[in-house]
């Protein structure tokens, strides 16, 4: 429950506790339960995961070491392809969730960031084969995209972690009432 403060000619009112939107509307709720773009999500998150972990240590150890260009270049490679894929679903998803592709109210911030992260992987993808960084360029860029990656991956957790708090309340208060 949120707090709001409304003025009027100037003065302040007296606090007044708000209603927060539950991340899923009943309808919103089904819909998500019954599609199979949301197993495909909780299967491909996960995968991008392990992905990413395994690109980082390829890119840490290149910028360390100086060996392994090519399969810290082929790594980020994978992880921007499993990127632009969790992207394409997830976009499938919201629109068959909430009936829109991409900056549904639940999700908004999360979909506004996520243009960020697809934006520094689809700028390394371009440096890379265009050839306008060197290679220790290209993994800083890389490392860029990839703290971006994990806060917006912080940003989903949060919000799914706050999502079934909420519905285990909400739960919880039905089964008193009953």
């Amino acid at each position: 429950m949120a707090i709001s403060m409304e003025t009027t000619h100037g003065q302040k009112r007296v606090a007044r506790p708000t209603k927060a939107r539950p991340l899923y509307t009943p309808e919103e709720r089904k819909r998500r339960d019954a599609s199979t773009w949301t197993v495909v999500q909780g299967v491909l998150a996960p995968v991008q995961f392990l992905v990413f972990l395994v690109s980082v240590s390829l890119v840490l150890r290149y910028l360390v070491t100086g060996e392994g260009s090519t399969a810290a270049n082929l790594s980020i490679v994978v992880k921007t392809l499993t990127l632009y894929a969790i992207m394409l679903t997830g976009c499938i998803w919201e629109k068959v969730v909430f009936d829109r592709y991409l900056f549904a109210p639940a999700f908004y911030w999360e979909d506004v960031f996520s243009m960020l992260v697809l934006a520094l992987h689809t700028a390394y993808l371009v440096a890379l084969f265009g050839g306008l960084l060197g290679i220790r360029e290209l993994m800083y860029l890389a490392l860029a995209a990839y703290a971006a990656y994990v806060i917006n991956a912080a940003q989903f957790l949060l919000k799914l972690r706050a999502a079934r708090l909420d519905q285990a309340r909400r739960d919880a208060m039905t089964e008193v009432a009953e």
